[in-house]
């Protein structure tokens, strides 16, 4: 099975490039965040032409998730149990069963800055994932990924230097994103199998993609079963060039048998 994530920022706006990318990487799950469209705006038939059936969970110009398959869609579910709200529910978490494994895909608040109210809604949205995440692992296999608007480590980040008073690494930001690992998932891409340590996103402006100067912000984290079937696991660069890309390159696993 080869599955991917992709911050695709605007579906719409990409789809085009998408399409190609559908294409040419096939993978069988393409998990999307930030797809800035209702669920029922989403380019269903766009999409199904390349044999991919849609499970979609959108707000119409922000945020937006979805989840595309050629393996099967079973058991949707749009968010989880206890996320909290800012002021209302968001659209920043789907799930489905995809040939045996339950994929979740996440759009984590940005945080904006650490004195935001946002901030701690990031907080209290991290912490509420991390309970629903245990029956999910307990249960069976699981892959949790999308744009986690959280940078790991220092190493995760060009310069930690340029970002001492941000949001994406403070303590309390890499505390609960240590919580969720430590519920039984493996980070499948911290130690990329080949290559570079892998940013994922790179801001448009002053050319911090060509230098470069990005984060690492895009996860796969996935449940034992799953973690110990990876055989590759890499970031697509090659997807953030050219005209009109998002500003996330996807990440593309594939699993053995």
């Amino acid at each position: 099975m080869r599955f991917a994530t992709w911050n695709v920022n605007s579906v719409k706006a990409r789809l085009p490039r998408l399409l190609e990318w559908l294409d040419t990487t096939k993978p069988d799950v393409l998990c999307l965040q930030e797809t800035k469209v209702a669920a029922d705006g989403f380019p269903s038939d766009e999409v199904g032409e390349l044999g991919y059936g849609v499970a979609a969970y959108g707000q119409g110009r922000w945020n937006g998730v979805a989840i595309l398959s050629r393996v099967g869609l079973d058991d949707v579910r749009r968010g989880f149990p206890g996320e909290p709200g800012y002021p209302d529910p968001e659209a920043r978490a789907i799930g489905a069963v995809c040939d045996g494994i339950r994929f979740i895909s996440v759009y984590v608040p940005n945080g904006r800055t650490p004195d935001d109210p946002h901030y701690e809604y990031k907080l209290r949205w991290l912490a509420a994932l991390r309970d629903a995440l245990v029956p999910e692992v307990a249960a069976g296999p699981v892959v949790v990924t999308g744009d986690y608007n959280v940078a790991p480590t220092d190493d995760d980040v060009w310069d930690p230097a340029v970002f001492i008073g941000s949001t994406h690494v403070t303590p309390p930001e890499r505390a609960a994103l240590a919580a969720i690992r430590d519920v039984g998932l493996t980070d499948v891409v911290a130690r990329p199998l080949k290559g570079d340590h892998p940013f994922t996103y790179w801001d448009y402006r002053a050319g911090m993609f060509h230098q470069n100067k990005g984060m690492r912000i895009d996860l796969v984290y996935a449940s034992p079963a799953v973690a110990g079937r990876v055989t590759d696991a890499v970031v697509d660069r090659e997807a953030r060039k050219g005209k009109g890309p998002s500003d996330h390159a996807p990440i593309v696993v594939d699993l053995g048998d």
